[in-house]
């Protein structure tokens, strides 16, 4: 059954119309017609099942049926990563920590950043996209690109995972207790300035294993041991 996506979808909602792009992809692309039944989310904790009563391909209308409101988890998976020089990449990221777990991801502009622009536009409807795929409650945020500084000023006490090995602290991601945001770096790595500043406002550093891995690699293996930490 596809899912659509409406923003404004609630429990208390009876009828409503889908946008032109949803209203397209179900009529147009995979030829619903009235009577048939979707499932729809809004992103911010609530899914349901609707009917459809107009099937038009630019304001397409459905019935609701019935609806399921979830609470958010109090516990939440914050991903900051730098963008890789390869786009695919990046929206490989996006679309696998969405459909595993992660609640906000943030870009972040590190001094061996090779990709200093992203499409924010493109990566907001993978995001979306693998949120419906997944059957995930809450859409997760996507911030865009931030200077490093910045981000651990406003985030401090997270942990920082690089690749130096002179640092004799480091806690496995198995350990590290996790009580604030996870930076990846780019490919070539966070400066030893970078990681200092973050040591400095309370990061803790992390070891991924004894394998050097790709930034996303390091991206998904993260959050995929914090959904069952």
């Amino acid at each position: 059954m596809h899912t659509a996506y409406h923003l404004y979808f609630d429990s208390k909602s009876v009828q409503l119309v889908l946008s032109e792009e949803e209203s397209h992809h179900l009529v147009k692309v995979l030829r619903y017609r009235e009577g048939q039944q979707l499932e729809l989310c809004n992103g911010i904790g609530t899914r349901g099942i609707a009917k459809i009563t107009l099937a038009h391909p630019k304001k397409c209308e459905v019935e609701i049926l019935s609806s399921t409101f979830e609470e958010k988890s109090e516990r939440e998976i914050h991903l900051a990563i730098a963008p890789t020089k390869n786009m695919d990449r990046l929206e490989w990221v996006i679309e696998k920590a969405t459909e595993i777990g992660v609640d906000t991801i943030t870009l972040l502009h590190c001094k061996n950043n090779e990709r200093k622009m992203v499409k924010m536009e493109r990566l907001h409807k993978i995001l979306l996209s693998a949120m419906k795929q997944s059957q995930r409650y809450y859409l997760p945020q996507l911030v865009d690109l931030t200077p490093l500084l910045t981000f651990i000023k406003d985030n401090p006490n997270g942990a920082i995972a690089h690749c130096y090995d002179n640092d004799s602290a480091k806690e496995t991601i198995q350990e590290w207790k996790m009580n604030g945001p996870v930076m990846i770096g780019p490919e070539g790595d966070f400066t030893l300035e970078e990681v200092d500043f973050a040591k400095n406002k309370g990061y803790t550093t992390l070891d991924l294993g004894k394998n050097r891995l790709r930034t996303e690699t390091a991206a998904v293996f993260v959050v995929s041991v914090l959904t069952v930490n």
